[in-house]
């Protein structure tokens, strides 16, 4: 049985798709020399079936605009906010309806990607529309 030990501050991600807690970590820059604990346990058995990885972070409390990009690779994981070894908030995390100053456009023509203009996505179904090229990606596309 593996066994990870209870973290005092930060934030547990749980129900990623399997095989993206990597990508996890890197839209929360958590990074090889980043001062505390992690860990990332993959492909973990889940009770709704099939298996998910989880991401624990000790010392990070994820806010509002990660938790929307962890959404755009893992719409439905679910973010524990742990304060004194105890869960203080629990959400899931949901596709937002616009992105602003988040992500980036795939489109390489796109004006976002050569001069200083903020990124703006607009949702359309479970896709997203930038609003300058106007053209359509899907959510992980963006990150």
């Amino acid at each position: 049985m593996l066994k990870v030990d209870t973290i005092e501050m930060g934030t547990v991600v749980d129900h990623i798709k399997p095989g993206k807690g990597y990508k996890v970590l890197e839209i929360l820059n958590i990074v090889e020399d980043y001062p505390h604990r992690v860990a990332l346990m993959m492909h973990v058995p889940s009770k709704q079936g099939g298996t998910k990885d989880i991401v624990k972070i000790e010392g990070k409390i994820v806010d509002k605009s990660a938790a929307d990009i962890i959404a755009l690779i893992s719409p439905g994981s679910t973010i524990n906010i742990i304060k004194g070894e105890k869960v203080a908030d629990k959400f899931k995390v949901e596709l937002p309806d616009e992105l602003e100053n988040a992500g980036k456009c795939p489109n390489p023509n796109c004006i976002t990607n050569s001069e200083k203009a903020t990124n703006k996505f607009k949702k359309e179904s479970e896709s997203y529309r930038c609003y300058y090229c106007e053209r359509i990606f899907k959510a992980e596309e963006l990150v």
